[in-house]
């Protein structure tokens, strides 16, 4: 059905690839050459006056740092002989999960998403901007 495949999750909430994950391993079948791509997303500092008061070596360590962890996450969650590639990036979850998708060219992206809450209602989470903007088609599993 898909060759490729986004899979965007954040490494502290499990809701946001325990339903997504299999989801997204259906979709590009891997057994018959589909390719996942597994990203997150470190957020930016915001007002530069705020990235101030941390060295120019921090952000380098800590995007090191969350690559090692996707590293760790993609051994212990990816089915063996699936072709996965990992992908760190830095700024707004929405703009970079939309921005990588046209980057790696997917065929679809996969999101877990959790039930809105009054505050989501107000400021948009973040599957809801990337279905309302991205080209690909969108699938968002829903947890619990």
């Amino acid at each position: 059905m898909f060759k490729t495949v986004l899979l965007p999750i954040d490494l502290a909430e499990s809701s946001s690839w325990e339903k997504a994950l299999p989801a997204a391993l259906r979709l590009c079948q891997p057994e018959d050459g589909g390719v996942l791509h597994v990203m997150t997303v470190v957020p930016d500092f915001g007002m530069s006056v705020v990235g101030t008061y941390f060295g120019a070596e921090f952000e380098e360590r800590a995007m090191n740092q969350v690559g090692e962890t996707l590293g760790q996450w993609v051994a212990e969650n990816v089915p063996e002989g699936t072709e996965v590639h990992r992908h760190v990036t830095q700024g707004r979850v929405y703009d970079e999960i939309i921005r990588a998708a046209d980057r790696l060219n997917v065929d679809a992206i996969v999101m877990g998403s959790h039930r809105p809450e009054l505050t989501d209602y107000l400021l948009g989470p973040n599957a809801a901007r990337v279905v309302r903007h991205a080209n690909q088609s969108v699938f968002v599993v829903r947890g619990d």
